[in-house]
């Protein structure tokens, strides 16, 4: 019988069900555009943020993994954010815009998080709204041309060990390389 995480169920529930269109996401790919709106009513296109190596985190407020993930990932921002990374956060769960605040204080993160259109968040992620849940945190790293890299569901293995595999992407990225690319199933495995 397979055991199901709170995880899970949040992200079924709340984020609503998905499949990749054709299987996994094309990797590499393109980057699109994609819009978060903050608190304050500021507007960050993805776009604007060409140039720099981009870890976008798209995430339900309510899901303690993608708390985490955060925190790890303002760490991230902190230690390397002078050299040319960034990090934007687009939470995409029902009543975000009212959890934000908290969600951004319980985190420390200091990095944009605002909420971006569901929809428009898993066309971003190459997925089918049609078929099985999806896996929060969803992590994509973009290089300083607007391709994406990697891209990584919750429940994928790279979390094990969440801070030293992010912390190796960033590095191979920065350094010119690129992280590995392995299919990736935004419902979570390869």
């Amino acid at each position: 019988m397979r055991h199901f995480s709170r995880r899970m169920f949040l992200a079924a529930g709340t984020a609503g069900a998905m499949r990749p269109v054709s299987g996994a996401p094309v990797l590499p790919r393109p980057a699109s555009e994609l819009t978060i709106t903050t608190n304050s009513g500021e507007q960050v296109h993805l776009s604007q943020l060409k140039g720099r190596l981009i870890a976008l985190e798209i995430l339900l407020t309510t899901c303690p993994h993608c708390q985490r993930c955060s925190r790890t990932m303002q760490k991230m921002v902190d230690e390397f954010g002078s050299k040319g990374f960034t990090v934007l956060g687009a939470a995409v769960n029902d009543g975000a815009r009212n959890s934000l605040v908290q969600f951004q204080i319980s985190t420390g993160a200091t990095y944009p998080i605002g909420v971006a259109d569901r929809d428009k968040a898993y066309a971003f992620l190459q997925a089918d709204l049609n078929a099985g849940p999806i896996y929060m945190p969803q992590l994509v790293f973009i290089d300083r041309k607007f391709t994406i890299r990697v891209q990584y569901a919750g429940t994928d293995p790279f979390f094990l060990e969440e801070e030293k595999n992010v912390r190796e992407t960033i590095l191979k990225m920065l350094q010119g390389g690129n992280p590995p690319i392995a299919p990736q199933d935004p419902r979570g495995g390869h």
